[in-house]
């Protein structure tokens, strides 16, 4: 079976997901643990793969209840999410709770999608925002939600795995410039995303 997409013989019926889905979430919820990096104050990078997206899916397919119509379109929006084997794909959230502050921070973020590096051992990865829509407006606000990928190289690969490999991610944006350094729990959950 293939980790690096979903095909619909994946989808599981909706009361087996129903009858598991408690036990599904808490698994999920754990996993998710080590996926996760903070950023500066306000955000927040959570590590995408085959199971993140196979849980999402089918969280969208159980809250919506589209049944099959539903499917080909969240395996087309889901799928591009999962890591081809030589790169990592993260969900970026701007996470800021008071509405007003939210919309002020985001105005002046235009893009910000093109400012995010992995950087290991000083050896840069430089984030490839996803193509399905623009996320930064014309006026320069950006959304609070950016999906990114991180193309590795074979050399970066190895680097990533190395257990003395200082891995530091970042946004360079002049208006939130932060990074900080993955832990080992974080980068050892996102060496397994590697072929």
């Amino acid at each position: 079976m293939s980790r690096h997409e979903i095909t619909r013989e994946d989808i599981l019926e909706m009361s087996d997901y129903a009858a598991s889905r408690k036990q599904r979430r808490a698994a999920v919820t754990e996993m998710k643990k080590d996926r996760r990096a903070h950023i500066g104050p306000d955000a927040t990078f959570y590590f995408e793969n085959y199971d993140t997206m196979f849980h999402q899916i089918h969280e969208m397919l159980y809250i919506e209840g589209g049944g099959e119509d539903q499917i080909e379109d969240e395996l087309s929006a889901y799928n591009p999410m999962i890591p081809k084997g030589r790169e990592l794909v993260a969900t970026l959230m701007f996470e800021i709770d008071d509405a007003d502050r939210r919309a002020k921070f985001l105005e002046g973020l235009g893009g910000v999608e093109e400012t995010v590096t992995i950087s290991i051992d000083g050896d840069e990865v430089k984030a490839v925002p996803e193509a399905d829509i623009d996320r930064t407006s014309a006026e320069g606000k950006a959304s609070s939600i950016q999906f990114l990928h991180f193309p590795f190289t074979d050399a970066q690969v190895e680097k990533f795995r190395s257990s003395e490999a200082k891995v530091v991610l970042g946004i360079g944006h002049q208006k939130y410039g932060h990074m900080a350094a993955l832990t080992g729990a974080v980068k050892d959950a996102l060496a397994g995303d590697f072929d």
